[in-house]
């Protein structure tokens, strides 16, 4: 039976928990005084790839490029325009009633902020309990047990010093480890992480991002990791991919992207990327222009503007699909 829905999955979801197939979705924008969608911010446009139990899978590149609307769409925060979301088997997009309740115990989020993202009017026991309350987890000597077990496990010990105080009176560190409390205290399989670190000082980064990994072996969890930090990415993910304007344009294990990436745009990341050597050579970063617009994008490659290596072929034709380069390592573009 499956853990998400109470059906049985299919042979493949057993290796495969998420399985994504040509996702999009479109923003209309609305101009004149009828209001009426004449144009439509491509967000995500034919996002396909899968994620394997237990694995941690990273989105990476620049903000604007569709990474957090990706993970929303796997959760069902946000239906898709078109395309599929196949999670343990099943179609996201089609749960209804006590399957889709079902499935929200087992899919969280953690935020970016944690500053925004949790109540400031309740105490950390009733962030922390209730999710349990509304999936009817236990009475309440249970409950009070569970949110203690999870403080524990999260790193603020001893859990009475927590439980009653309010987001307000926790440094940025605490507060993120509360909201990560608050994914995870559901047990949950599968968990997105929007750039959990990306809002705390670089001296407490490496300490949530090995509670990540901790957490992850103790609860057998699989992680879809959105960050724009490649360093991050390398140290944390299993696979990468990178995306630029809603589309994927490499994906592969993440220190071979990383060591040795083939896509222009991610030569260009890598090389921006800091290294703690003042008299290491630096690669040039060999792009130009600014972001093009997501805004009805012409149907070529979506890198064109800014590529150094783009020819009259990349003009003329569509975008390039994902092709295999190395095992195991595919990027998107013709003339590598």
């Amino acid at each position: 039976m499956s853990a998400l829905t109470g059906t049985a999955p299919t042979a493949q979801a057993v290796e495969t928990l998420v399985e994504v197939e040509d996702l999009r979705k479109l923003y209309p924008v609305r101009s004149g005084w009828l209001r009426r969608a004449r144009l439509f911010v491509h967000a995500v446009d034919g996002v396909s790839f899968q994620i394997r139990e237990r694995e941690v899978f990273g989105l990476v590149g620049e903000s604007g490029c569709g990474k957090t609307t990706t993970g929303r769409l796997l959760l069902r925060a946000t239906l898709p325009t078109s395309g599929r979301v196949v999670m343990d088997g099943v179609d996201v997009a089609r749960l209804q009633g006590p399957e889709l309740v079902a499935f929200r115990r087992h899919a969280q989020m953690i935020f970016q902020d944690p500053y925004e993202s949790l109540n400031p009017r309740m105490t950390i026991f009733d962030i922390l309990s209730e999710p349990l309350a509304v999936h009817g987890i236990g009475n309440l000597a249970e409950r009070e047990r569970r949110v203690a077990e999870m403080l524990e496990r999260v790193g603020l010990t001893p859990p009475s010093a927590f439980e009653f105080r309010f987001p307000h009176e926790l440094s940025g560190g605490q507060r993120q480890r509360v909201s990560i409390a608050r994914a995870l205290i559901l047990q949950p399989r599968f968990v997105v992480a929007d750039e959990p670190t990306s809002m705390l000082d670089v001296s407490i980064r490496s300490g949530i991002m090995k509670l990540l990994l901790d957490l992850k072996e103790q609860l057998g969890m699989t992680y879809l990791y959105i960050t724009h930090d490649l360093a991050v990415a390398r140290y944390l993910c299993d696979r990468v991919a990178v995306m630029y304007l809603g589309k994927i344009v490499e994906l592969g294990p993440a220190e071979e992207v990383i060591r040795h990436p083939i896509h222009p745009y991610t030569k260009a990341l890598v090389a921006a990327n800091p290294v703690p050597d003042p008299e290491a050579p630096k690669a040039p970063i060999e792009i130009r222009g600014g972001v093009s617009k997501p805004v009805n994008p012409p149907a070529r490659c979506r890198f064109y503007e800014r590529c150094p290596i783009a020819t009259e072929r990349c003009r003329q034709q569509d975008h390039p699909p994902l092709e295999e380069k190395a095992p195991g390592h595919w990027t998107a573009c013709y003339e590598v």
